[in-house]
């Protein structure tokens, strides 16, 4: 939970990746902000390299209160915090930054977020977990997956076997394609932004499935996984949940998380 207390508004957040239209991290801050009467702004801003560096100096100099990063940033922001959270080292994956006393501190939400939906009453908390990818998404999966049966697949499966060994998981990898049955799969990789689909055995014999894709109307992994009455949780709704930590770890005030919800879906 919150551990102090924020200095007083307004407050300047923002959002950095490429591309970054599609974001609705707008939508969903600002909702959060308003809700709780705290005088702020959440923008997008399409960032490279250049760009990041850039905003790293203006949380030093005050310009910036926080800001979230997207992919493909979220390595090279990890290697530019002054210090990281335990997750964060460990998934090697920052995408919320901010500024304690002139200090750049590294949060991963998203391991934040993946630890909070696998234990999600709707999920069986003792099925095995089928991760899917071998990026930074995938890298704070297994993290917040520490303590499960965690399988592994990607494409490229060497990839799987590296951040396998990196993260320090003892995750069984496997060809990508591959099911595990009663596994609750995590799709890790954009496979669904434009309508792909998932490998058909992987999904086939899920017992759940938690995507990390979304888009204006949902991805065939969910649309599969509604018709067939498993549990889902949906890109947007992950969303949400990294929203919420990074928001919490900024102010230190408790999330409005159906607030923020609500904006997701509607922005």
């Amino acid at each position: 939970m919150p551990h102090w207390v924020p200095m007083q508004g307004p407050f300047r957040f923002a959002v950095l990746g490429d591309p970054i239209d599609h974001s609705r991290s707008p939508a969903i801050h600002t909702a959060a902000l308003d809700h709780l009467g705290i005088e702020g702004s959440y923008v997008a801003t399409r960032a490279g390299t250049r760009e990041l560096h850039a905003a790293v100096q203006d949380l030093r100099q005050g310009a910036l209160d926080g800001f979230n990063i997207t992919m493909p940033l979220k390595a090279e922001a990890a290697a530019l915090a002054d210090s990281l959270t335990e997750e964060a080292a460990r998934a090697g994956s920052v995408n919320t930054m901010r500024a304690r006393n002139g200090v750049i501190e590294g949060l991963s939400s998203d391991v934040i977020a993946f630890t909070r939906a696998i234990r999600d009453p709707r999920f069986d908390t003792g099925a095995p977990l089928l991760v899917l990818g071998a990026g930074g998404a995938a890298a704070a999966a297994l993290v917040g997956a520490t303590g499960r049966d965690v399988y592994l697949a990607a494409r490229v499966e060497s990839r799987a076997m590296e951040l396998a060994e990196r993260v320090g998981v003892d995750a069984g990898v496997i060809p990508f394609g591959t099911g595990v049955a009663g596994a609750v799969v995590v799709n890790a990789t954009p496979l669904g932004m434009s309508a792909e689909r998932l490998p058909e055995r992987a999904s086939q014999i899920a017992s759940g499935i938690i995507d990390l894709a979304y888009g204006n109307t949902e991805t065939p992994a969910v649309a599969q996984a509604h018709a067939k009455g498993l549990p889902v949780m949906d890109g947007i709704e992950f969303l949400v949940l990294q929203a919420a930590a990074s928001f919490e770890w900024w102010l230190g005030l408790t999330a409005p998380i159906e607030v923020m919800a609500e904006a997701a879906r509607n922005a």
